[in-house]
């Protein structure tokens, strides 16, 4: 009785941790607001509530297109440090600007599912999944596509002409990690780089020098 006992302890422990490892995301928010203070930014206090106004859960900043001219793409990032009303929401967003075969570089978010939806243009995007498999095309005007957590994405401008997405996060901090700048910009040994991709140290070196950090 003891030993049936003692397994069912253990079970349950097992199933609270895998419970709360998958459903781990940003708390619940325990008012209908809280409006950052934007003169602490690192770690934010609510606003008084009798001094919010409208204009708190308002954000003008992404009415344009981005500068994109010289690399081919912008994306301005909308989280609770550039829109204080955002602030234990759970949630953030981005506006994503692409030249004509402008890319977004492979990426992903540690921290957030993320949802595209193409404003103008027509986007190759997709992601891979744990297992290298690979779920990509072109998507266009109106359409929409889901980047899962934690996974690889990346988009393309096909077009022939600029194009727009807009992205949501379903957190306040997604976390983001281009994996170009990750391997070549990270300072990670020269001699290690070399022998996973087979290159030489003067290619290594180029890479370093246009994905590293300026």
């Amino acid at each position: 009785m003891q030993t049936m006992i003692q397994k069912m302890t253990l079970l349950l422990v097992v199933v609270l941790l895998y419970s709360h490892v998958v459903f781990a995301s940003d708390p619940d928010p325990i008012l209908d607001f809280c409006v950052a203070n934007k003169e602490s930014v690192s770690n934010p206090s609510c606003k008084n509530s009798s001094a919010v106004t409208v204009e708190d859960f308002i954000f003008s900043g992404i009415k344009s297109p981005g500068s994109y001219r010289e690399t081919g793409f912008a994306a301005v990032l909308v989280n609770s440090n550039v829109f204080p009303g955002l602030n234990t929401l759970g949630m953030s967003f981005v506006r994503a600007d692409f030249d004509i075969g402008g890319i977004n570089v492979p990426h992903f978010h540690p921290r957030a599912t993320e949802t595209a939806f193409v404003l103008e243009g027509r986007i190759y995007s997709g992601f891979v999944d744990t297992n290298n498999r690979i779920f990509a095309k072109v998507i266009e005007k109106g359409e929409v596509m889901v980047f899962p957590r934690g996974l690889v994405h990346f988009q393309m401008n096909v077009g022939d002409s600029p194009a727009t997405i807009l992205g949501s996060f379903d957190s306040q901090n997604p976390g983001l990690l281009r994996i170009p700048a990750a391997i070549f910009g990270s300072g990670i040994k020269e001699e290690l780089l070399e022998k996973v991709f087979g290159l030489s140290s003067k290619e290594i070196g180029k890479l370093k020098k246009r994905f590293g950090p300026h």
